[in-house]
């Protein structure tokens, strides 16, 4: 009777365990998957043309809606069940020696390593700031993770050679880390919406660091996920519907004719034209080529291809559910400006 009742007690141990492993393989295997599925689904089966506007359209709405449900999820639920060992308090008084400048510069090279697009970054920026990192660092990787990769440094290098590549990657990551730091040194905090910083097991309150078993824990980060996931899937729908109907859309005549060498106002204005719009730095590339070979400045496509991956309309609607419009415009206005200068210096070194 004392082996059953061990072996049933070890058995209940593991079980959380047994569910976490299998979500997490369920989980790497949906994002997999998420791409060569919904092409199939939507060029096979529903025998749409991927490569019209109708049918990439469609496309990318379900994919990006896929993969933004599967980072939010995930993110969410590694960040809780981490959180659950340390207080939010006792986080950022941890962080908080790296509160000014050094933690920004952390922030925006983890977010060079990882390429998301603008909405795809927005769940590790919601899984930051709940888990208590400072506003501001959290805001270093929001801007950097978009505007500053990889895969897009590599592109630039070989379609304007290595100087411009370059310029373009440390001043990707001088706005990222400004900007943060700038917003951290403002300490705007209580723009943040409420429920962020909240962590709830069966509906109460609870305060992270106090003695929980695994099952608890784990049980905290699978609500947390439907908590925020139930918040936000309204903004997240209309987001990356309005990304889909403007993806890949820019009139480039219009573009070349507005924006032109020109126009004195060519920065100002092709920012303002990128952030209606909504790709990566990688798909944005070859739209800022065949702008430059229309006679655009180097500068002003640069400035046109930052407000585009990193100050997109999909993103503000996403990031309107858990920033309050005070904290949101302040974000806008702070990149923007930074964007802006980078732009008109690049016009006149290049």
């Amino acid at each position: 009777m004392e082996l059953r009742a061990d072996a049933l007690a070890q058995s209940r141990r593991l079980r959380p365990w047994s569910l976490v492993a299998a979500g997490a393989v369920v989980w790497t295997a949906a994002y997999a998957v998420n791409r060569p599925l919904w092409e199939w689904l939507v060029g096979d089966v529903a025998g749409l043309d991927r490569g019209a506007r109708l049918g990439g359209a469609v496309e990318f709405f379900v994919y990006d809606t896929t993969k933004i449900l599967l980072l939010l999820g995930g993110i969410i639920f590694v960040v809780t069940v981490l959180r659950s060992f340390m207080s939010v308090e006792r986080t950022r008084a941890l962080l908080g020696r790296h509160r000014h400048g050094v933690g920004n510069v952390a922030a925006a090279g983890l977010g060079v390593v990882t390429p998301f697009c603008s909405c795809s970054a927005v769940p590790g920026f919601i899984g930051f700031v709940a888990a208590g990192v400072p506003l501001g660092i959290t805001m270093s990787f929001l801007i950097a993770s978009p505007m500053v990769n990889e895969v897009a440094i590599v592109l630039l290098y070989g379609l304007f050679g290595w100087k411009v590549a370059v310029l373009y990657a440390a001043a990707g990551l001088m706005i990222a880390i400004t900007a943060g730091w700038v917003i951290g040194r403002l300490r705007l905090e209580r723009w943040v919406e409420p429920f962020v910083f909240e962590t709830t097991l069966h509906g109460r309150t609870i305060d992270p660091g106090a003695g929980l078993t695994w099952h608890e824990r784990f049980a905290m980060g699978a609500e947390e996920v439907g908590r925020i996931v139930r918040r936000i899937w309204p903004f997240l729908l209309v987001g990356i519907a309005v990304g889909a109907a403007i993806h890949g859309w820019v009139p480039e005549d219009f573009f070349a004719e507005v924006a032109g060498a020109g126009n004195p106002l060519a920065v100002p204005i092709a920012t303002l034209l990128g952030i209606p719009l909504y790709s990566n730095a990688a798909g944005i590339l070859p739209l800022v080529e065949a702008l430059h070979a229309k006679g655009l400045a180097t500068g002003t496509v640069l400035a046109f291809m930052m407000s585009v991956v990193a100050l997109s309309l999909p993103e503000m609607i996403l990031l309107r559910r858990v920033l309050k419009p005070r904290l949101l415009a302040t974000f806008v206005g702070v990149v923007g400006a930074g964007i802006l200068a980078v732009g008109l210096l690049f016009n006149l070194i290049l």
